[in-house]
């Protein structure tokens, strides 16, 4: 079943981003330490108005409602706004000052963010809801457009995304790194 996060979800949720972020939560803390990575994402997840924000998170629970996936997704137009706090945050307890990714996104979209699904529950299609979700959440919300980024050489998941509808729109550099910007269009 897929539900709106909680704040009670936070230590799992925390742990999916990173993984579906990889070395740019690293980053993003400016350490190698898992732990203190996991404590950063925490504290945004359970937080208002930013982008790792339970508001902005969909999980997929089990039968015991124990969360197997995430889907942290948000409009593209508010990306800044969603940005400022963390990247403050960012600046004054991680040291990154004048730290200020590329946009990963813009108005116009409706931004799926981190996609991730437990390593115990992959291979079960729990990540293939979490994106039709997304784009039901997108289309209910009057978007006619979502996207997102992956890492060109991520052939697996551009596999995924291209067999959900989405296809490449262009090349992006986000933080050094170089991403296909796939474009699922809503059909009216």
């Amino acid at each position: 079943m897929i539900r709106e996060a909680k704040i009670s979800d936070a230590k799992t949720v925390a742990r999916l981003i990173i993984q579906a972020m990889g070395e740019l939560a690293y980053k993003f803390s400016n350490t190698s330490d898992y732990n203190a990575t996991i404590k950063l994402f925490e504290h945004f997840f359970k937080e208002t108005n930013n982008q790792y924000s339970f508001e902005n998170t969909l999980v997929y629970v089990n039968d015991n409602n124990e969360v197997l996936g995430s889907l942290n997704a948000y409009d593209g137009a508010k990306l800044i706004e969603l940005r400022t706090n963390f990247l403050d945050y960012l600046s004054t307890h991680h040291g990154l000052n004048n730290f200020n990714p590329e946009p990963e996104t813009q108005a116009g979209e409706f931004y799926l963010d981190t996609i991730s699904v437990s390593p115990a529950a992959q291979g079960k299609g729990i990540g293939k809801q979490l994106i039709d979700a997304g784009i039901k959440l997108a289309e209910e919300l009057g978007h006619t457009q979502v996207g997102l980024l992956v890492e060109v050489d991520n052939y697996k998941a551009l596999k995924l995304y291209q067999n959900k509808g989405f296809e490449i729109k262009d090349e992006k550099k986000f933080i050094k790194g170089s991403y296909h910007h796939m474009v699922y269009q809503i059909l009216a």
